[in-house]
Parts: structure tokens; C-alpha cells; sequence
């Protein structure tokens, strides 16, 4: 799964903890590169908990829960981004199937289309 704001694909992981973060927004789980998370308040436009207002929130199984709570399903909506802000649209995305593609291309140098 990419980076909901940049598209970046996560790496093979490091012992330790992930310094990846995930979130929950318009009901789907998604992930926040570290690069991203030093801009601007990067919750804003995450779902929080109505509870506890923490944007800690995972879905597991259709359910969202909040990590520091533990309430389930009590979910306040996200914040509307700014268009100004710079966060990514998923139209500039590609796939993981589209990023195997290219590398297919580029390291064979061969058109399959």
C-alpha cells in the first residue's frame, strides 16, 4: 500500500518499529510515509476518534478502532483538505502492478504492449 499523500511505496522493513504510520480515512485504512509526516499537521485530514479525538485509528475487519482507547467504531469525520496544502490525489498514483510493469521495461528494454 502507498503513501496516501505522496504514492511512495513502502520499503523492505528494518528491525524495530515501523516508522510508517497508518490512519483511517473515508472508512479505509491508509499509511503515512515519514517524509510526509513532517509536513504541516499531517492528521488533519485523517478521521479521529469521537472518544478520545486521538487519529490513531485502524480498521481491522470492517471495524475501526482507536489504538489509544480502544473505542470501536466511533468515528468523528475527517477535516476537508485544503487544495492549497499539497497533499497527492490518488489520480497520480500507479499501481503496484504498473510500477512492476515499468520495471520490467526498463530492465529488459522490451514493449509488451
Amino acid at each position: 500500500m502507498p503513501c496516501h499523500r505522496c504514492g511512495a511505496r513502502q520499503t523492505d522493513p528494518v528491525r524495530g518499529a515501523s516508522p510508517w504510520r497508518r490512519g483511517v480515512r473515508a472508512g479505509e485504512q491508509i499509511l503515512i510515509c515519514p517524509d510526509c509526516q513532517h509536513d504541516r499537521d499531517w492528521t488533519a485530514d485523517l478521521a479521529h476518534c469521537a472518544a478520545c479525538g486521538s487519529a490513531r485509528l485502524v480498521r481491522v475487519l470492517g471495524n475501526t478502532q482507536c489504538k489509544d482507547c480502544g473505542a470501536q467504531d466511533q468515528v468523528r469525520a475527517e477535516t476537508v483538505p485544503d487544495p492549497a496544502a499539497g497533499t497527492a490525489s490518488r489520480s497520480g498514483v500507479t499501481t503496484l502492478s504498473e510500477d512492476v510493469h515499468a520495471a520490467l521495461e526498463r530492465h529488459f528494454g522490451q514493449r509488451t504492449d
